[in-house]
């Protein structure tokens, strides 16, 4: 009899040890097991339970530390990259990227070969070998493209069949996506990605962990384990940039007084969630100014006064949402005349939900009866805030050139005389480039020390000859003052000032010179405008005559040796 129990605990514990040693997804893919709560009530679709078994003669599990992590991978050590578009918004779709890393000289071929790139030099020089894994080659002679065998070796860690038997050959990495108790498989090259809605998500941060194997062989091999965190929101992610002229450093959060600042607001919604909502933006800046209500997503405000002043931004959005269920009511009495009768829920209870309802029915002789039935379509206001401390200071209001000499007229050398307003600069910067402006050629920046006058002489040097355009700045600790001119630098070795005298000598005497002859044109046409010629008929002038007479006459003034003194007798055909 003893015998006979010894028999049936055998039996019993033989019955119950495939049940100890199968493994189960959560097992091997995570350390933490979620609770049922959390898995029952975070459905993502198309995604299995972690409950489900492992196939652990095909996908083989490594413990951390396991010795034969350090092989895996031929050349190196190879890792994996998970990253997210993370935060999202509850109701959002949030996805997951994994990249691998191979090691130094390995890249991926067209057909998912590894290969060595060539001419690159790793740990051990140059190697002779094209390929790391040719997988291309496993496929056409082993007996991983037989029909009798994909359905043992081309299925998943759960025993499910991969998908596109077309494509598996160049997918030679298995991806196993795991987080909320659930788990997503599926083949890719040397990247995979994943997005998954949040409509059914909690709250809050979550961990999304990703194994990945390859095939080696007749089994697949664990290369790689990655996890990263992941955060679901009802607030929409909003995020301020501002940007204001002149100043130094926008990134400190001070900025100047009597200048406008840019605020532009950037919604993080990589899954394009809100394109569709009508969005707005109300600005508080703190100055006592009010509330600013606007529609798009840049602003911009001016402080007239010093000080620390505290931003408030809220943003709304109108997004899909779930209707509140009608709360239920005992049906009213009916009377047998009525043909229809239509139930009376009430409106959406629930604050900030927007329900559409449709038109209702009329039932026999009794007056007409509204029943409100919620509509699919329902929409829930969603807000994201923004909260900042910004300081406003005075600046450098202006930047003058008032003289431009030339100390060693042999150097192209040039100083000038620059006045300011505002605080006082501590810093001066030069860029000189072409006539247009658009080319700079050398930038030299350089400390000074101002007075409170404001007034200081600043040299610089030029290639050569030439007009250039020079741009100069101003700036202390927060502000920049900007002024620019176009420099003219004359020929070395000739005084600007003994040029300019050239110059007005040249012009007075090309005027005087015109003066000259309008005079002596006028004082011509004096002295014989009173002379008529005598006309062969009278009442007719002849053509073509009157300038010969003109310039005879002015001939005879300036022909002192003629016999002929009297005018009157050089035009030939006037004499009667």
């Amino acid at each position: 009899m003893e015998c006979f129990h010894c028999f049936l605990g055998f039996l019993l514990l033989a019955a119950r040890l495939p049940l100890d040693t199968a493994k189960r997804f959560h097992e091997v893919l995570s350390d933490e097991r979620p609770s049922a709560y959390m898995r029952d009530h975070n459905q993502l679709s198309g995604w299995s339970s972690d409950e489900n078994d492992w196939n652990e003669k095909l996908y083989p599990v490594w413990k951390q530390g396991d010795s034969r992590w350090k092989n895996s991978w031929k050349g190196g050590h190879l890792q994996a990259v998970l990253t997210s578009d993370s935060p999202a918004l509850v109701g959002s779709n949030i996805t997951f990227v994994v990249n691998l890393v191979f090691p130094r000289c390995q890249k991926e071929d067209a057909n998912g070969n590894i290969v060595y790139e060539k001419n690159c030099r790793n740990d051990t020089g140059l190697t002779p070998d094209l390929y790391v894994y040719n997988w291309t080659a496993w496929t056409e002679d082993g007996d991983w493209g037989n029909d009798t065998n994909q359905g043992h070796h081309n299925v998943f860690p759960d025993g499910k069949p991969f998908p596109y038997p077309s494509r598996w050959k160049k997918c030679k990495f298995v991806y196993l996506f795991h987080t909320l108790g659930q788990y997503f498989q599926k083949l890719g090259q040397s990247s995979a990605r994943v997005s998954i809605n949040t409509a059914n998500v909690t709250l809050g941060p979550q961990l999304m962990e990703v194994a990945v194997f390859f095939r080696r062989g007749r089994t697949f091999v664990p290369i790689a384990k990655v996890k990263d965190l992941y955060v679901v929101t009802d607030q929409i992610p909003v995020f301020v940039s501002m940007f204001q002229k002149n100043d130094r450093n926008s990134s400190d959060d001070i900025f100047l007084r009597g200048l406008p600042i840019i605020f532009n607001v950037q919604i993080h919604d990589p899954s394009h969630f809100l394109n569709e909502s009508a969005i707005k933006y109300k600005w508080n800046f703190g100055d006592n100014t009010g509330l600013f209500v606007s529609n798009n997503h840049i602003s911009n405000h001016t402080y007239v006064l010093n000080g620390t002043f505290s931003l408030n931004l809220t943003v709304q959005a109108a997004v899909p949402g779930p209707c509140a269920p009608p709360s239920p009511r005992p049906p009213k009495p009916t009377s047998s005349l009525v043909k229809l009768s239509c139930p009376i829920l009430p409106p959406c209870p629930c604050p900030g939900l927007v329900c559409p309802f449709s038109l209702l029915c009329q039932a026999g002789d009794n007056p007409l009866e509204l029943s409100e039935i919620p509509d699919e379509r329902c929409q829930i206001n969603r807000y994201g805030y923004f909260r900042g401390t910004i300081t406003i200071v005075e600046r450098i209001l202006e930047v003058n050139i008032v003289r431009m000499t030339v100390p060693q007229p042999e150097d192209s050398v040039m100083d000038f005389v620059v006045t300011c307003e505002g605080t006082i600069p501590t810093e001066v910067c030069t860029i000189i480039s072409d006539p247009t402006c658009q080319l700079a050629q050398n930038p030299v920046c350089e400390p000074v020390d101002v007075d409170n006058n404001c007034l200081l002489t600043v040299r610089r040097a030029f290639k050569g000859t030439g007009t250039y355009c020079l741009n100069l700045t101003l700036g202390d600790a927060t502000s920049l003052g900007l002024t620019s001119t176009l420099v003219s630098v004359p020929v070395p070795g000739k005084d600007p000032a003994f040029s300019l005298r050239m110059e007005n000598g040249t012009l007075i005497a090309v005027g005087c010179l015109v003066i000259f002859v309008i005079v002596v044109t006028l004082m011509v046409y004096k002295k014989y405008k009173e002379y008529k010629p005598i006309e062969n008929s009278p009442g007719k002038a002849a053509k073509g005559k009157g300038l010969n007479s003109l310039f005879s006459r002015a001939k005879a003034a300036f022909s002192r040796g003629s016999q002929e003194k009297d005018p009157l007798l050089k035009n030939q055909p006037g004499i009667i």
